[in-house]
């Protein structure tokens, strides 16, 4: 009986661990396809890898934020569509084409868990 039951926690824990998962990287696609830097950076970490065609650097989610903002504006989103998701050492990534006014570019975001939560570490945006 022991075993049953450790078995079924261990199943709802590791269902529940994976759906949490999958909600924040769809929430984080959401916010692309807004192109909402605000909103983005709350699923920043505290710092974060960001490569733009005309920089890259580590920067403090305030200055992603930043600096997001401005390329999403300066770009003009106008979506987002999914190409690829899935698992790495230490975290998740999905890859995408960020459609843009100004053209197309391709989204990598690797987010990794921190306590109970996913975190953006990596964003980079290459010109297609």
């Amino acid at each position: 009986m022991k075993g049953i039951f450790t078995a079924l926690i261990l199943v709802v824990s590791m269902t529940t661990s994976a759906l949490a998962q999958k909600s924040t990287i769809d929430d984080v696609i959401v916010t692309l396809r807004a192109g909402n830097a605000a909103e983005l950076s709350k699923y920043c970490d505290d710092n974060v890898l960001l490569t733009l065609p005309d920089k890259s650097d580590s920067y403090t989610r305030a200055q992603s934020q930043q600096i997001l903002r401005d390329f999403f504006a300066n770009n003009g989103v106008k979506g987002f569509d999914l190409k690829h998701k899935g698992e790495s050492p230490g975290g998740h990534y999905f890859i995408g084409t960020l459609q843009t006014k100004s053209g197309n570019f391709r989204a990598h975001v690797f987010l990794q868990t921190k306590g109970n939560r996913e975190l953006i570490k990596e964003i980079r945006f290459q010109i297609l």
